[in-house]
């Protein structure tokens, strides 16, 4: 693909300098219109080593208001990154609506200077590339601008600009010996360049080749395609609203008579086959729980000498005991080595990105667990019953998380998903007594009880979540709470499985 590009493409310096002058005008003021429409831009500058990214960022920001944008280099991972999942410091540094994040090297390192200098084992790549599938469509689907440039100069003239650097000592630093060696072998690292291109130019977020030969020219076309491309996501985005606004009128009108009848499978679900009536002896789960904590514990320690992530989601009809089982898991932890998660609303930072970047922030370093108290699932819950998301979200939220638990999976994690199923009948009693309670008022909201009145609506959602999201790699295990005793030794069993089966792996 790349070798039938034409790199002879140039332009005189006054031409460009007045195109980039009046293009610059345009792009300001739709960098302005995009922070009003609540649009995230995010622009990634890939290309040949020397064929000018750092010159050609900085002519492009020029335009732009420097409080509506960030700057990161993408270099090799740090120590710590080297312990977060692939993707953890892209998703960290995603923007939220209405600001521009410039990338000079981006998540494609994974796939490009890194599997050149062997860095991504062999085994990896297949992954890699449906990661990145992943996220960029996820981000677009939400609404994310992505424009992904490819800087492309010849083996000759990357040389040429190999040893002017090299030449001067101000700028010699910038050449290292990895540079001169993909000089060397500019066949096969073009030859990966073409299959990152061909694999990952797709519909929502394509490429642009640029001919970096001439720089004039080459700035010229990258303010062009970001100019059409901030145009067509204004468009988009009043079309979108348009659409959401119809169809949202349409249900209101049909009194989602649609949406009941392709949830109607899941009614008769997961959750009426729970036997609620399983419990423990008091002596019985005195035995069982002190000989379970000593084994969390020392499994802990494991985990954290074979350097392996893992992460507790616990969902459940409120006053389902998810903070008593999260307590006894963790009593004989070291604090150094876990961080319980709580998961409340979306606070006003939270809501100016995609759903997922608050749960992408606080996932462990390997060695470490996460509990999370409430989780992502959120999104297909209470999100989708009172009407925090549009109905195309929440259906299109099963895949996303799929995806995002298969990719934290692949990158050594374990995930353990709880569900604590009590019935109505034991909510109400443990309801009121909380509220008779006085040290345990502060449990119960008034929220709490409408929640209530939305019953079977929360589990014909619970229902189809359970069945579309347990995976082999992250199944769900539903706990009978009925029993709070019962429950928190079942909850503390299934994580030592959990753990003893991924060690056993190990060996």
């Amino acid at each position: 693909m790349l070798e039938k590009v034409d790199l002879s493409k140039e332009m005189k310096k006054e031409e460009a300098k007045g195109k980039l002058e009046k293009m610059g005008v345009e792009l300001s003021h739709l960098q302005r219109e995009c922070k009003a429409a609540g649009i995230p831009v995010m622009i990634a500058f890939e290309g040949i080593g020397a064929s000018g990214k750092g010159v050609q960022i900085n002519k492009l920001i020029q335009a732009l208001d420097p409080r509506g944008f960030d700057v990161y280099t993408v270099n090799r991972e740090t120590e710590e990154e080297k312990m977060r999942p692939f993707l953890w410091r892209f998703w960290s540094k995603t923007p939220e609506t209405g600001r521009i994040a410039i990338f000079d090297r981006s998540w494609y390192r994974r796939v490009l200077g890194d599997r050149f200098d062997g860095l991504t084992p062999k085994k990896q790549i297949p992954f890699a590339f449906a990661d990145i599938h992943s996220f960029e469509r996820q981000l677009t689907d939400d609404g994310t601008v992505i424009i992904k440039l490819f800087l492309y100069i010849s083996k000759k003239e990357q040389e040429k600009r190999f040893k002017r650097l090299s030449e001067n000592k101000e700028t010699a630093w910038r050449v290292s010996k990895e540079d001169w060696n993909r000089n060397k072998k500019y066949g096969e690292y073009l030859a990966l360049c073409d299959e990152m291109l061909e694999q990952t130019d797709f519909e929502f977020a394509p490429w642009t080749i640029v001919e970096a030969t001439d720089k004039e020219y080459a700035a010229v076309k990258i303010m062009n395609v970001v100019i059409r491309r901030l145009k067509e996501a204004l468009v988009e985005k009043k079309q979108r609203e348009a659409m959401e606004e119809r169809i949202a009128k349409e249900q209101a009108e049909n009194g989602k008579i649609e949406e009941k009848s392709q949830t109607e499978e899941y009614k008769i679900g997961v959750l009426s086959g729970v036997d609620l009536s399983k419990s423990l002896s008091e002596k019985e789960y005195k035995h069982r729980l002190d000989q379970l904590q000593k084994k969390v514990e020392i499994l802990h320690s494991e985990l954290y000498r074979q350097r392996i992530p893992v992460i507790l989601a616990f969902e459940g009809w409120d006053a389902a005991g998810k903070g008593g089982a999260i307590r006894r898991l963790t009593s004989k932890l070291d604090p150094r080595g876990y961080a319980v998660c709580p998961t409340s609303a979306a606070n006003d930072i939270e809501r100016k990105h995609h759903y997922l970047w608050r749960f992408w922030n606080k996932m462990p370093k390997a060695g470490h667990i996460a509990i999370f108290d409430r989780t992502w699932y959120g999104r297909v819950m209470v999100e989708r019953i009172e009407g925090f998301c549009s109905t195309a979200e929440w259906k299109r939220a099963y895949q996303e998380i799929n995806e995002m638990e298969e990719h934290l999976v692949n990158s050594g994690a374990i995930i353990v998903k709880f569900w604590l199923q009590i019935d109505k009948d034991e909510q109400e009693r443990r309801f009121r007594a909380r509220m008779e309670i006085p040290e345990k008022q502060w449990k119960i909201t008034d929220e709490d009880w409408r929640n209530r009145a939305k019953w079977e609506e929360y589990e014909q959602a619970v229902d189809e979540m359970l069945v579309r999201t347990s995976t082999t790699y992250a199944p769900w295990t539903v706990v009978e709470a009925n029993s709070k005793q019962y429950a928190r030794v079942k909850v503390l069993e299934t994580v030592v499985e959990a753990i003893e089966a991924r060690l056993k792996e190990q060996k």
